[in-house]
This record gives structure tokens, sequence and C-alpha cells, in this order.
């Protein structure tokens, strides 16, 4: 973004003082990370007013800030635009810089897998287009528009991340963001204590179709009943399924995993064989949409997988990490729900990188009343497993660890509450070269200091 400071404040109809002609190339809603061409967004919360920072920021190099109009004191010798709300504000500007861009916008959204599927779609399309992402988290009220005010005018392809907690976000998320192209991943139990449902999640995620530009395309998990009944309630858009279901517009066929990742093969629209640089078959799954996306941009069968050869995902999501003893861990700790905690199980059961199998498991988060069976019911995927250790980790996890128990598994099993250090001392002990390791938990759990933990070892 590159507009003048007076052109920013004629888009949120906001009066201020000390404007000239000078550029906004960014905005900022940190004032220690405020660089120079800056808009400062100041916000006012329980503990901390951002408008105590507004000097700081601009000595940093920010043109102007926002000022919430009831706001005392505003400094008269700095440039500021006065607002009722800055958030309302940031997504005002957020909204009118959209409408100026012309490029394709992909919306994603699902319980599991966005920023894994997100990241995919880039890789295959950045080789041949301008294409920016969302980075981190940035995928919710504030992080969406800040996204879009990131974004370079001469941008081709934005791939947009929507993250939810209730009713209505992904539909205000999407209106704002305006995509060509949605992805539904699949549809989980994260946030059930919210949405009391699968059925009332999936209703969530499905409002991501609201924002659709006319003509758009909607593609989602051929293999969830829930979305196909919605999906069939709606007649005014195009939608394209991909799965393992047969009648899926993609269809996966077989999945094998090797030293360079997973390499699977697909029917359908495309035909063919593929490989990722990373494993799961969950992962390989999330690769569908983004060879469909790769296909809706016209690229060729054999620049798509040239691309996904070369994918690159961020950290944590089925990664492949090798420690000091040799043993290869599977990094999965980002986040889990129990349809993410199955899939990754299910590719340590059928995994052959290497013979003795290992799985440290931290709590699901954020499941509601049914917490203790989703824990509990993982035991019936791990007592069918052949494990050498089953290692748990938080409170919650004390349900499974006394559900295997009860069902006598053979293998070695330790849980501990609060501290890694159990954890770590065994993996230290007993793992090498002949190992393979999986972390899986939510993200509040930080399972990655158990990697941590070895590499000091």
């Amino acid at each position: 973004m590159k507009r003048k400071l007076t052109e920013i404040a004629d888009w949120i109809q906001a009066a201020g003082q000390n404007l000239d002609d000078a550029f906004v190339t960014g905005v900022s809603i940190d004032s220690r990370t405020a660089a120079a061409g800056d808009l400062f967004i100041p916000f006012r919360g329980e503990q901390v007013n951002g408008h105590n920072y507004v000097e700081q920021a601009i000595k940093q190099g920010a043109v102007a800030s926002l000022w919430m109009k009831d706001e005392p004191n505003p400094p008269t010798d700095l440039p500021l635009i006065f607002v009722d709300d800055p958030e309302l504000a940031l997504q005002e500007m957020a909204r009118v810089y959209r409408g100026m861009l012309h490029c394709k916008v992909v919306g994603i959204t699902g319980s599991n897998g966005k920023t894994s599927t997100k990241d995919l779609i880039a890789s295959v399309l950045s080789p041949y287009f301008n294409v920016r992402k969302t980075e981190g988290n940035y995928n919710n009220e504030l992080g969406l528009p800040l996204t879009i005010l990131s974004l370079e005018e001469d941008t081709e392809f934005a791939i947009l991340e929507m993250g939810m907690s209730g009713f209505g976000e992904i539909s205000f998320l999407s209106k704002l963001a305006k995509p060509h192209f949605v992805v539904i991943t699949n549809i989980g139990e994260a946030h059930m204590q919210d949405l009391g449902s699968r059925a009332g999640i999936a209703k969530a995620k499905f409002e991501i179709i609201d924002g659709l530009l006319e003509g758009g395309k909607l593609f989602y998990d051929g293999d969830e009943p829930l979305l196909q009944e919605l999906v069939d309630q709606v007649t005014a858009i195009q939608a394209i399924s991909f799965g393992y279901e047969k009648e899926a517009v993609l269809s996966l066929e077989k999945i094998e995993s090797g030293d360079e990742g997973s390499r699977f093969t697909v029917t359908g629209l495309l035909d063919g064989e593929f490989t990722i640089p990373v494993y799961g078959a969950h992962q390989v799954k999330n690769t569908l949409a983004a060879i469909l996306i790769a296909d809706e941009a016209a690229v060729s069968v054999i620049d798509i997988r040239s691309a996904l050869r070369q994918a690159s995902l961020t950290d944590m999501r089925m990664q492949p990490v090798i420690v000091s003893n040799g043993a290869l861990f599977i990094n999965d700790a980002y986040n889990a729900a129990p349809t993410s905690m199955r899939a990754a199980l299910a590719f340590m059961e059928d995994t052959e990188l290497r013979k003795e199998k290992w799985v440290v498991l931290a709590d699901m988060l954020e499941l509601g009343d049914e917490e203790q069976v989703y824990h509990e019911n993982l035991a019936d995927e791990i007592t069918a497993m052949k494990l050498e250790g089953i290692l748990l980790y938080g409170p919650r996890m004390k349900w499974l660890h006394d559900k295997l128990q009860k069902d006598s598994v053979e293998a070695q099993i330790i849980w501990s509450e609060k501290d890694y250090t159990p954890i770590v001392n065994t993996l230290a002990e007993f793992t090498g070269e002949n190992s393979i390791v999986l972390l899986k938990g939510s993200r509040g759990m930080a399972l990655e200091h158990v990697l941590k933990g070895l590499t000091n070892k």
C-alpha cells in the first residue's frame, strides 16, 4: 500500500490534525515494531492503552496515528486522525483498499489444516505468480485487515486464512476479503464449547461463502457429510469436492511415505502422481485443495508437480526433525483436536520410516463438556498400534493414561501433568537411530519444549 495520509483519512471519513501529503506504506498496531511510513493504530485495552505509545511510534518513523475521539489530551503537535473506534477504522481501511486491488483472493477456513493448506497453495503458485499469504496467526478481525493492508498493489494471488471461535466471524472476514475462491479443509471438534456440535462448527465454517464474489468457487472436503448437506442447499455457487470418495471431483487414491516425503496419486479432474516434502495423509489431503486452486490458475500438471516437490510448510506441521541421538521426530505440535490427532496417529501406524515407534501426546483444548470422552477415545487407535512408548503430557491426558492402563497396553506409558522432564529423559534414554517419535498437542501445551529439551541434552 502506498497512499497519502489525507487519502487514508478520506477513506474512513475522519477529520485530523497536522495532516500533510506524506505517504502511508504500512499499518502497525504495536509501537515497538512501528516502522517508517506506518500509520499507527492505538487500541485501548484493560491492561494497556495504545494512546500512551503514539509518540514513541511516530519517533520510530510512523507518519501519523489514529486517536479515539473520547481519549483525552491528544498531543497537538502530532499528525492524528480522530476516529470513534480504531478497530472499525482499521477494518474500513482494509475494505476500501481491498476494493482497489486486482489480485485473485483465496479464502481458507476449516477446523484443522488451514495454515498447511495456505502454505501449500502459496507454494504451488509462488513460482509462477506474485503471491502473498497470511503470516502467522493474522486470521481474525484484526489480523485479516492488517494482512489486506500489507498487500502490494501488484500482488496477483492473496492467500488469506480465516479463523473463528463463534458464529458470524467467518462471514465478516469473508465479506471483508471478497474472495474469488474459498476452501473448507474439514470439520473437526475445536470450538465445540462455543458452537455446540460438529453441525454447528460446519455451519460456522460454511459462512466463508458469504463474501464469495460472483462466479467464485468453493472447494471443500468431500468426505464430510456435514459439509455435503450444506453444499446441497446452495445452488448459486459452484462447489468442487476433494477427498477419498470416488465421487469427489479430485479423488485421492494411493499414498506412500518415503525419504522424500509423501508420494500420492489422484484421479478425477486431474490424473497423476505428486510428491510433497512432508508426511501425513491429512497433509496430502490438504494438498488436493492446492492442486485444484493451481488448476484454476491455469498452472500445468507438470508445473504443479514441480512446485509441490519444493513446498514449504510453517514449522510444527508434520515437520521431520532428526535430533542428536539420531531419532526422527515428527513435530506436529502446532495444534491438536480429535480429528487431527487421529490423522497423525494413523500416519504413525502406517509408516515404515523407522521400526521403533513412540508417541508424545499433549492435551487437546477447547473441546467443551465432552473433552474427557474425546481424550479417552484416542485409546482405540493407540491400542491397535505397535508402539514402544506412549508419553502423555497435561492434566487432560490423565484420562487417556488411565484408560490405557485399564486396557493393559504393552508399551511403556508415562504421564506428566506439568513437567516435560520425565518425557525428555525417557526419550533421551530409550530412543535412537531406529526410532520415530510423534509430537502432537494443542498450541497451549507448547509440546515443542520436548524437542528443545532433547537438543540441550
